[in-house]
């Protein structure tokens, strides 16, 4: 397995739990239990993505601002996760709050599949994608 198809398989995780997501409504065992998921799912993700995927980017000229526009990214989706947490489970807020994460998620996975992956593509060599690979999958295991 190389960096992306580890990559790509979180990814099909998170447009799953996203898609539950917006499908529950009030405040529900549900609602809350794949939201909790979800949470825990795009954190490990984004540390694991970060570490083992932008950082050997962001010294490469060529990727240095992808890798930064990623990351900035991530820290979008997180005030989004804190801004649901914030807000009662059955307000109409948080609907629309929820659907905005998923929006800015799947823009997220879209940018990384359709032009980062081809661009550190260039970068990394197949060795380097195949050890990306281990190192990420390790991170996520252990902290999932």
């Amino acid at each position: 397995m190389n960096i992306y198809e580890a990559i790509r398989e979180d990814h099909d995780i998170q447009r799953d739990l996203l898609d539950k997501l917006v499908k529950t409504s009030g405040d529900t065992k549900t609602r809350y239990s794949i939201f909790k998921k979800l949470k825990a799912e795009l954190h490990v993700h984004a540390n694991a993505e970060e570490r083992h995927f932008y950082k050997p980017l962001i010294s490469n000229d060529m990727m240095q601002e992808h890798a930064r526009h990623g990351i900035a990214e991530h820290h979008e989706i997180d005030e989004l996760v804190e801004q649901l947490e914030d807000t009662e489970q059955d307000a109409s807020s948080w609907l629309k709050i929820a659907k905005k994460l998923k929006e800015k998620v799947e823009h997220h996975l879209e940018d990384e599949e359709h032009a980062f992956f081809q661009l550190s593509g260039k970068v990394f060599s197949e060795k380097d994608k195949i050890d990306l690979a281990k190192k990420y999958t390790s991170y996520v295991e252990e902290h999932r």
